[in-house]
């Protein structure tokens, strides 16, 4: 298994995931379609490479996502809306161990002892301890953010967030009459 430095995710990347080495460096194992390799950065070291490489960063594409899908806390995030490249995690992202899949890569999936066996389109199976409708409400939630970016980018339209409202509070001058 080769080690690399550095790794933009591409069509043919099937799921990624992190894990500490040996000496305690958090590392990510990705799996594309023909090959398994090492990556000497997080997961969400290469996911922010990935999107800063379009000119965005990773915070701001979850906070687009959220705009779009809702506010979801586990929502899929858009890498390349060039490539039509979006990944979605099987927990949060704050866990070490979230899996990160590309929706476009998976073929199907089933329930197998309360677990998600998931089956992908050159033929690899894993099992994900996530429920079958958690599971699949977060592979749609991925394929819908992918197919609304994709119109967007090709009729597009602009959002205006208005900020918060702030409530002043004033101050009352309260005058005490003192009866004499």
């Amino acid at each position: 298994m080769t080690i690399e430095k550095y790794y933009l995710i591409n069509q043919h990347m099937m799921y990624m995931f992190g894990f500490h080495d040996r000496n305690g460096k958090a590392c990510t194992l990705v799996r594309q379609f023909d090959c398994v390799f090492i990556v000497d950065r997080s997961p969400m070291e290469v996911l922010d490479d990935s999107i800063r490489c379009i000119g965005f960063n990773l915070k701001g594409a979850m906070d687009t996502s959220k705009i779009i899908i809702g506010n979801n806390m586990m929502c899929p995030v858009m890498i390349n809306h060039i490539h039509s490249i979006c990944v979605f995690p099987d927990k949060s992202h704050k866990h070490e161990d979230t899996i990160w899949f590309n929706p476009n890569q998976i073929l199907r999936t089933q329930s197998l002892k309360r677990k998600t066996h998931i089956e992908f389109r050159n033929g690899f199976i894993l099992m994900s301890d996530s429920k079958l409708f958690s599971f699949n409400h977060k592979w749609k939630s991925a394929e819908q953010l992918s197919r609304i970016t994709i119109e967007n980018a090709k009729n597009p339209i602009s959002f205006m967030i208005e900020p918060p409202k702030k409530v002043r509070k004033r101050k009352s001058k309260i005058k005490k009459e003192v009866s004499k």
